[in-house]
């Protein structure tokens, strides 16, 4: 599979089959984000892996009950250990580099036939505390990963590549 089909085929699974993904699996789409770019090299991102039925059901409340989140087999707490670095155009390097990580799992994680959605509705603090996370981290997202238990929608709605790219300067066609 190349990387333009990976593209095609992902889309956010909300429906789970009740089947474990094997750890090598796991490992391979864990692989994916550690080769991920950061700034300045920082590799600020970490992984906690949550496989437990029970924490996971913890998970979802701290997620605004979105039931998938604890019907998925694995369930990803996206961190970052980082020390705030501003990059020079003034954004904070971290979620960046984090959701550059994540998207190399959800792109590797099509390639292993699995299934991901980005989950963005959670209070960081509860999450922190259901996983032992010290303060200073950061919980930049979750990630559900599992066998998709759905159809993938039949049409992706995006716009038209003329409405969103514009050439040499703001409002260039």
């Amino acid at each position: 599979m190349d990387v333009m089909e990976a593209i095609c085929k992902r889309w956010s699974v909300r429906h789970y089959l009740d089947k474990p993904v094997e750890e090598e699996k796991l490992t391979r789409v864990l692989e994916a984000a550690r080769l991920a770019p950061s700034a300045c090299n920082l590799q600020e991102w970490r992984f906690v892996v949550v496989r437990s039925a029970e924490t996971r059901q913890k998970l979802m409340v701290a997620a605004n009950r979105q039931k998938f989140v604890a019907e998925a087999p694995v369930v990803i707490a996206a961190c970052a250990e980082t020390d705030n670095y501003v990059m020079r155009c003034g954004q904070l390097a971290y979620p960046i580099d984090v959701a550059i990580a994540v998207d190399h799992i959800t792109m590797k994680a099509v390639e292993e036939g699995l299934g991901t959605c980005w989950v963005g509705s959670f209070y960081e603090d509860e999450v922190r505390k259901i996983l032992g996370i010290p303060p200073q981290i950061r919980v930049v997202q979750l990630l559900t990963l599992g066998y998709p238990a759905e159809e993938p929608p039949r049409n992706k709605s995006r716009k038209a590549l003329g409405e969103i790219v514009m050439r040499e300067r703001w409002g260039g066609k």
